[in-house]
């Protein structure tokens, strides 16, 4: 009997890796979110483009090379030294994400997407911090993942293609003209799309859980963050206040940052065991909170806006689908209220004949009395 147990389990697990990808709305909101991230990051950066990455950096090209010899990097930004070159691939930089945020032929644009990241990732790579070190991981392992069948064109494009599907004397007719071989092609070559999609997606739930896990040990090590006193110093540091007023008033809350402190380290070290119950919701919208925190405190958006977008890969589609029903809803609620606007304001008052606005009163003024008939006027 335990045998036979064993056995249908890894029969369901065989099934579930190779037969249905899983999570297919969560990636393409990675996709959404990381294409959106970068597409601002490089227009944010595009008036200093040629000190960070360009022929006018302090950190020449020729630096480049010579650290990449030591540490194996590479990037497309160092095969010429010319300034037309560096434009070229800056722009097509642009185009790269925003064709990746749209989800227009994304098997290939991922890829491109990924060598784009760490291209520019390894160009400036003494610039980089956590949220570039996430973008890039998420990048790469996004390009195995099957992220534009959801909420992009390739699916819109996938649409379009099914809506007169073929009839049964057609289907069957095409399966006869199929040859065998090419039938059991494509089946490897489905099956081979869906394990790397979801052995990707394995891998980056475990990537967030070992980040979080990670930054919460180290905490736990450190005597400020015991204390409750960590979030205190780090308000007072001034490379991380943006608003010093606002830093300063958020500071004067002593209790307040020491409970931050606590329930912050809390939340990452117990992240990973609260993934399988209904504490995931409640701790996703509190990790939530603190990464808006931290990008209006610290002025660190670009890696609150990552971790933001890794978390979202631990909400089932169902929650996805429910909330783009809610969407629609309100897409079409606002579109009938909207008519029935124009309609209120655009009624006009019912009138009667041509002749009975005057009929009652003459242009002069006199009053016209209507007589019964058979009786004459006085």
């Amino acid at each position: 009997m335990g045998t036979e147990h064993i056995v249908d389990r890894a029969r369901a697990l065989r099934a579930h890796l190779t037969e249905r990808p899983a999570s297919l709305y969560a990636v393409s909101v990675l996709r959404i979110g990381y294409g959106l991230l970068y597409l601002g990051f490089l227009l944010r950066e595009f008036p200093h483009r040629d000190e960070i990455w360009g022929p006018g950096s302090p950190w020449t090209p020729a630096l480049a090379r010579e650290l990449f010899d030591q540490t194996g990097w590479a990037s497309i930004l160092t095969l010429s030294d010319g300034r037309v070159y560096f434009e070229l691939c800056y722009a097509s930089a642009l185009v790269t994400a925003t064709l990746f945020l749209l989800g227009w032929r994304t098997r290939v644009v991922s890829i491109l997407f990924a060598v784009v990241v760490a291209s520019f990732h390894a160009r400036a790579i003494f610039m980089t911090d956590g949220g570039d070190n996430l973008i890039l991981l998420m990048a790469v392992y996004l390009a195995f993942t099957a992220c534009g069948r959801r909420w992009s064109l390739d699916a819109r494009r996938a649409r379009r293609g099914t809506a007169a599907p073929a009839t049964v004397t057609e289907q069957g007719r095409a399966a006869e003209l199929v040859p065998r071989s090419a039938g059991q092609l494509r089946d490897a070559r489905r099956a081979l799309t869906t394990v790397l999609h979801n052995c990707a997606l394995v891998v980056i739930a475990a990537q967030v859980c070992f980040l979080y896990g990670s930054a919460g040990l180290y905490k736990v090590q450190g005597g400020t963050w015991g204390a409750g006193t960590a979030l205190h110093y780090v308000l007072n540091l001034e490379l991380f206040r943006p608003w010093p007023a606002l830093s300063h008033i958020a500071d004067q809350h002593t209790v307040l940052i020491a409970i931050a402190g606590y329930l912050t380290v809390l939340l990452q070290v117990a992240f990973p065991f609260v993934l399988f119950g209904r504490l995931k919701y409640p701790v996703l919208t509190m990790l939530l909170g603190m990464h808006l925190g931290i990008a209006l405190l610290m002025g660190l958006p670009l890696f609150s806006g990552a971790m933001i977008v890794a978390d979202a890969v631990f909400l089932p589609d169902r929650f996805y689908i429910a909330l783009g029903r809610l969407g629609q809803r309100a897409t079409r609620r606002t579109g009938t209220e909207r008519q029935d606007s124009r309609r209120t304001t655009g009624t006009v008052p019912p009138q009667g004949r041509p002749g009975a606005v005057g009929a009652a009163e003459r242009p002069g003024g006199e009053r016209l009395v209507k007589e019964p008939r058979g009786r004459r006027a006085v």
